[in-house]
């Protein structure tokens, strides 16, 4: 079986996020870099299946140059081979894009499963697994918290709210995106560092990006504020005034 993995690289939580001059995107000075959590979680039980049902695994990204990190970090801890798709402006793009670009460097490897995390730690849009699944016309299921290989299908269990959970099966190929904590982390070895710089990164050139689909209109970093105001009155009074204060609040 092959296994793509789709990873993200974001910003570590340590960074001082600060909104860049069109205050559409964040500055990149200084900040840190690391893979996106949901997609670590992806990249793991890609390999678990790999251990279970054989095949390969391919680590895929799309970015700047800087994504190959996270390529390596995914070599290290098992992937087979990585696919960095290239091109700076994915570093601040609409889901739509980011699906199109890993969509063309999927279709030539025409994986059986590929995984994607839920979501990212930087935007949180929850998108680009489902558009990815729509560009490469292949079924998909969202916030899985266990896979199943039986006979050339799958069987997951899906997380809904309220504490329910749904059994469906789907025919290869498909794609999946993973909901965190559904497995426990693995990391990388010094011999499986040793052995990452052995293994295939293929660059390939992001194709040219279709107008967007989506944009950011501003960010904007949270204000702090605090007003204290004093009641006056009798108990009854003061009780009334701060019920109709809380109320103003709702």
């Amino acid at each position: 079986m092959k296994i793509a993995v789709c990873l993200k690289q974001v910003m570590t939580r340590e960074t001082n996020v600060r909104p860049d001059a069109s205050s559409t995107a964040v500055r990149e000075d200084g900040a840190s870099w690391a893979l996106n959590e949901p997609d670590a979680y992806a990249l793991e039980e890609a390999l678990r299946l790999k251990e279970r049902a054989g095949g390969e695994v391919v680590a895929v990204s799309a970015g700047p140059a800087r994504v190959a990190q996270v390529l390596r970090e995914a070599l290290a801890r098992g992937a087979d081979r990585a696919i960095h798709v290239e091109g700076d402006h994915l570093a601040a793009c609409d889901p739509f894009t980011t699906a199109d670009a890993l969509a063309a460097a999927l279709r030539d490897e025409s994986p059986d499963l590929v995984l994607t995390g839920l979501q990212s730690d930087d935007q949180g849009f929850g998108q680009v697994g489902v558009v990815l699944a729509e560009r490469l016309g292949i079924p998909h299921a969202t916030i899985v918290v266990a896979v199943e290989v039986q006979d050339g299908a799958l069987r997951v269990k899906r997380e809904l709210e309220a504490g329910w959970f749904q059994w469906l099966s789907l025919p290869l190929p498909a794609l999946l995106t993973i909901q965190s904590g559904i497995n426990q982390l693995r990391y990388a070895t010094l011999k499986g560092i040793m052995a990452a710089k052995k293994k295939e990164l293929r660059v390939v050139p992001a194709p040219a990006p279709a107008p967007a689909m989506q944009r950011i209109a501003a960010i904007r970093v949270p204000v702090r504020s605090k007003q204290t105001r004093m009641l006056s009155g009798t108990a009854a009074e003061q009780a009334s005034a701060l019920v109709d204060a809380l109320r103003g609040q709702l």
